[in-house]
């Protein structure tokens, strides 16, 4: 009987213990279990330099809309769109007729008042005529030769020449069309160098003074950066309050790889003299709550996250934020999920992803 005892109550005793093992090994679990996993990234000092990019496009340097100087029936174009003229050639001639009566018919008044006032002027050189008969004589012939300048000159605008050496880029209207003066009948482009138009936003536009240096690249020739000079800037902003800005190639290039209207990207470094002692942190380590800005800094000897405010600035192409103020370069803050964390919180760092790893899904 006494060994009966003595077994029931080692058995008790196992019981217990048993229990209390598996207690402690739940407890240790869930408090494992508590401590959230953050991802993490390195505070980084920015630089003197802010590197930013535009889509642009090549344009001539010189283009030009090529418009008669008086109205008509358009009586032939002789060029084709494509086609290279040279400065002075003649690209479309108009009905001349009604042109030509107007001078005939200014030339016959101009030979009648000419032979009066003539009459007049000698007659006032010896004395036989008044200074009134005079002026009205001399002040008359002056009129009727403007008048038949002013009609020479329209029957000569009845030819259109090319005001440039260049290509016919677009013919707006065809042979027998009747047109309005000042009406394109071509656009043409020069010959020359090519120029890149970009449109920057008012925050870039500010900074002219403080670029560094500025580069583009394209498609035809691929690897190879060529370097930029500012041509002009657009005082005033378009529609979508861009400012437009004209760049040129500094040194050579292939005139036949590189021709206007092609896509291109033109990389820009500005000077950032008050952004030099600050930091750059992905914008998803800001956590904004209650009108305060701030990120979690992330303590690995302790393993916790401290709240800290801070100051920002801009956000790069790149979607990194400046922190002006309340970081110092190397800091860790949590880059994830920030809105579920508390000041104080233990928390466990995780690894980085691998490369085969992509978007860190696994």
């Amino acid at each position: 009987m006494i060994g009966n005892k003595v077994s029931k109550l080692m058995a008790a005793t196992l019981t217990v213990a048993f229990t209390l093992l598996t207690s402690c090994s739940n407890s240790k679990k869930g408090a494992e279990e508590d401590i959230q996993y953050v991802k993490t990234a390195l505070a980084e000092r920015i630089s003197d330099a802010a590197e930013l990019s535009y889509p642009g496009k090549t344009k001539s340097s010189e283009e030009v809309n090529v418009a008669f100087r008086v109205s008509g029936p358009i009586q032939r174009i002789y060029v084709k769109e494509g086609q290279y003229v040279k400065k002075g050639q003649i690209i479309a001639q108009m009905d001349p007729r009604d042109y030509q009566v107007q001078l005939s018919a200014t030339q016959a008044e101009y030979e009648q008042i000419k032979a009066d006032a003539e009459r007049v002027i000698a007659l006032y050189e010896e004395n036989g005529t008044t200074a009134s008969n005079y002026d009205r004589a001399r002040y008359g012939l002056q009129q009727i030769t403007e008048k038949l300048a002013h009609h020479k000159n329209q029957l000569a605008d009845t030819r259109l020449y090319a005001p440039i050496s260049g290509y016919i880029q677009n013919k707006m209207h065809e042979s027998g069309e009747t047109v309005s003066a000042g009406m394109p009948i071509v656009s043409m482009f020069n010959a020359g160098d090519v120029e890149i138009e970009v449109f920057v936003p008012a925050s870039d536009y500010a900074r002219q003074g403080d670029l560094l240096s500025a580069t583009c690249s394209f498609d035809v020739t691929p690897g190879k950066e060529y370097p930029l000079e500012i041509v002009r800037v657009n005082k005033e902003a378009n529609a979508t309050q861009l400012y437009a800005a004209r760049l040129r190639i500094k040194g050579g290039y292939d005139h036949q790889k590189i021709t206007p209207g092609m896509s291109t990207m033109v990389y820009v470094s500005y000077y950032a003299p008050n952004e030099v002692d600050g930091v750059i942190v992905p914008t998803t380590a800001i956590d904004r709550k209650d009108g305060q800005t701030s990120v979690f800094v992330f303590d690995p000897n302790t393993g916790t996250v401290k709240r800290r405010s801070v100051e920002v600035g801009r956000i790069d192409l790149d979607g990194n934020i400046q922190v002006l103020k309340g970081l110092k370069p190397q800091e860790k803050v949590v880059s994830a999920g920030v809105r579920f964390l508390t000041d104080g919180q233990r928390v466990k760092e995780m690894g980085k992803t691998s490369k085969a790893n992509v978007g860190g899904l696994l």
